[in-house]
């Protein structure tokens, strides 16, 4: 038992409480914790998933946290509205007229990063904002007042980010006012800026909340080396075992030689497949919403995803075996019995592959590793070995 869990609660304790978390979402997990020390809080979210983890972590209050050695919060918060705050460009006076208005856009040396006119009174309060399709077609002569939204949707600049996203997240607009507590306009702030704001601070707190820094675009040479370098080691070695797998049907191959020219075919459709699976899997881990579909009913969507795509590319590729085997006199066994035989190692192959590009990266980031960087090497060793070993055994099944 560490020092963290005897302070507070006991290990069974500890994992109890990290099971109920997993029930509830981030909000509700966050609110059960609230009420326990932040050493068993701190022990509690060491022991869920690190995505989870963080996500709950950043619904507690900020004195709960966990800390760092040094002090420094563990899962620091994203920031505040004000750090992403650029100065508002395109502002213009009330009681204007949309002349006026497109007077001053015509004359501003910042034309291009103008995307709305925010109105402000004399007190340089935000009373409106103006989309520039409404500017052009209103008349010359219309006030702004007459054609403005008025009381937008403002940021005020001592928000967190975190909760910027969540309250911009369904408006989606490509620039939102920042505007004091009484009332003045700031400046904006862009929409894609609080997006990449707030997946730069998952993808680090992840890593460094379980003890692994994940490699950025600024990692130094040699640890770049060493965080690579480990897996391209472990790729070699299940190379061979994919090799192995092969060598076993070597005996199918040369008596239907044939099938040695759709291995790569089927190796390089399932191995897409697969990757695309990963890219949604990795994609959920960086933004946090992973956990908001259920595991099962994911699997079971890739699972029919890859039977579908398996089915379709299959039948594709049946129909070239039946035409190319058929056309040569040098091959073992029936046509339409080695067309079977790849429709079906194609479907299975796709289904496989599709499971594994979402059980692969889950699995690699529970244990700590970064899924970013292993997770293809492990996609791309079962997607050959049952691909091309599910085609030489129904090969050696149903032909020979």
């Amino acid at each position: 038992m560490s020092e963290e869990q005897s302070a507070g609660r006991s290990e069974a304790s500890i994992k109890e409480l990290a099971r109920a978390a997993r029930k509830r979402v981030p909000l509700d997990a966050a609110d059960m914790l609230a009420q326990e020390t932040p050493e068993t809080i701190e022990a509690v979210l060491r022991a869920l998933p690190p995505d989870l983890a963080l996500r709950i972590a950043l619904e507690l209050p900020a004195s709960l946290r966990p800390q760092g050695d040094e002090g420094d919060a563990a899962l620091p918060v994203a920031g505040e509205v004000s750090e992403l705050t650029e100065p508002a460009r395109g502002v213009i006076k009330s009681g204007s007229t949309v002349q006026e208005a497109i007077d001053f856009l015509r004359a501003s040396e910042f034309v291009s990063e103008i995307t709305y006119l925010f109105v402000v009174d004399a007190a340089e309060k935000l009373v409106g904002l103006i989309v520039i399709r409404d500017l052009l077609l209103a008349e010359l002569s219309q006030k702004v007042d007459e054609i403005m939204i008025a009381r937008p949707f403002a940021l005020p600049p001592t928000m967190e980010i975190a909760d910027a996203i969540k309250a911009t997240v369904r408006r989606q607009y490509p620039v939102y006012p920042v505007v004091a507590a009484d009332g003045k306009l700031i400046g904006s702030v862009r929409g894609w800026r609080l997006a990449e704001r707030q997946v730069i601070e998952i993808s680090g707190q992840v890593g460094r909340m379980v003890g692994v820094t994940e490699e950025q675009v600024d990692t130094p040479l040699w640890e770049a080396f060493r965080k690579r370098h480990v897996w391209l080691q472990v790729n070699l070695v299940t190379a061979f075992l994919a090799g192995a797998v092969v060598s076993l049907f070597e005996g199918t191959i040369t008596q239907v030689v044939v099938l040695a020219a759709f291995l790569p075919i089927l190796a390089g459709q399932s191995g897409n497949t697969g990757c695309q699976a990963l890219a949604i899997s990795l994609r959920g881990l960086t933004l946090g919403n992973f956990d908001q579909v259920p595991r099962k009913a994911l699997l079971m969507k890739e699972a029919a995803l890859g039977a579908l795509n398996g089915l379709g590319t299959g039948l594709v590729a049946a129909l070239a075996m039946w035409f190319y085997a058929g056309s040569s006199a040098n091959t073992s066994g029936s046509p339409l019995v080695l067309g079977l035989v790849i429709l079906l190692a194609m479907t299975g192959a796709c289904v496989s592959s599709g499971l594994s590009g979402v059980l692969i990266p889950v699995t690699l980031r529970k244990f700590g590793f970064d899924p970013a960087t292993a997770s293809s090497i492990f996609l791309t060793t079962v997607t050959d070995i049952v691909g091309m070993g599910l085609m030489l055994l129904l090969a050696t099944s149903l032909v020979l």
